[in-house]
C-alpha cells in the first residue's frame, strides 16, 4: 500500500510563495534538492534494506533506483519533506515484494524443459541407418544372423547363445566374428 497520499482533484492549483516555499500555509512538497540530499545520505542504507528482502545485487539496485524515481515523480504529494525517507523505505519494501512475486509467478509458469530429443534430421538419419542394418542383417547367413541377434540385441553372453542355439562356444565366436565382418562391409558399401 503506497504511503504517498494523492492530491485531491477538486483542490484548485495554488501558486507557491517564492519567499518561504509555502503555498498559502501548505508545504510545497519535497524539493529536488532535498531528494538529492536524501539519495546521497541514504542510498546505501536503502540498498541494504533491499538486500535483506532480495537475493541479488542487481535486483536490489533496480528496486532502490525505482523507489527514488517514484518518489521523485510524486514529490509534490509528499507534504512533509522529513517523511521522504519513510516514503522511500516503504517504496523499497513494496517494490521488493513485487519483484519476489514476479519471480515466484515466473517459476510457476515456466514450462518444464523438454527432454533432449533428436531433431527430425537425426531421426531420419537413424531410420536410414536402421533400414540399412536390417537389410544387411537379412543378407547374412542364417547362423550368423542368429548369433548376432542373440548376442547383441538380446544381450546374451556367448555361453548363453551357444546353449540357446545348441552349438559350441567356438562356433558362436566364429559365426559372430564372420557376421560382424560381413555387416561392416555391407554398411560401408551402402554409405
Amino acid at each position: 500500500m503506497p504511503v504517498i497520499a494523492p492530491v485531491p482533484a477538486a483542490r484548485p492549483a495554488r501558486i507557491p510563495n517564492q519567499r518561504d516555499g509555502v503555498e498559502d500555509g501548505v508545504a510545497a512538497g519535497t524539493t529536488v534538492d532535498h531528494l538529492t540530499e536524501t539519495y546521497r545520505a541514504h542510498y546505501r542504507s536503502l540498498l541494504g534494506l533491499a538486500a535483506l528482502l532480495l537475493d541479488d545485487t542487481a535486483s536490489c539496485e533496480d528496486v532502490v533506483q525505482e523507489a527514488f524515481i517514484r518518489v521523485h515523480s510524486a514529490r509534490k504529494r509528499v507534504r512533509d519533506p522529513e517523511k521522504t525517507l519513510a516514503y522511500l523505505r516503504q517504496t523499497v519494501v513494496n517494490l521488493s515484494r513485487s519483484a519476489l512475486r514476479r519471480r515466484i509467478l515466473g517459476l510457476k509458469l515456466l514450462s518444464k524443459p523438454m527432454p533432449d530429443m533428436a531433431s527430425a534430421e537425426e531421426g531420419a538419419y537413424d531410420q536410414l541407418e536402421r533400414d540399412s542394418l536390417i537389410k544387411a542383417m537379412k543378407n547374412l547367413q542364417r547362423r550368423q544372423r542368429e548369433v548376432l541377434v542373440l548376442r547383441y540385441f538380446a544381450d546374451m553372453t556367448e555361453a548363453q547363445v551357444a546353449e540357446t542355439l545348441g552349438i559350441s562356444l567356438g562356433s558362436v565366436k566364429a559365426y559372430g566374428s564372420r557376421g560382424i565382418a560381413a555387416l561392416r562391409l555391407a554398411m560401408e558399401a551402402s554409405a
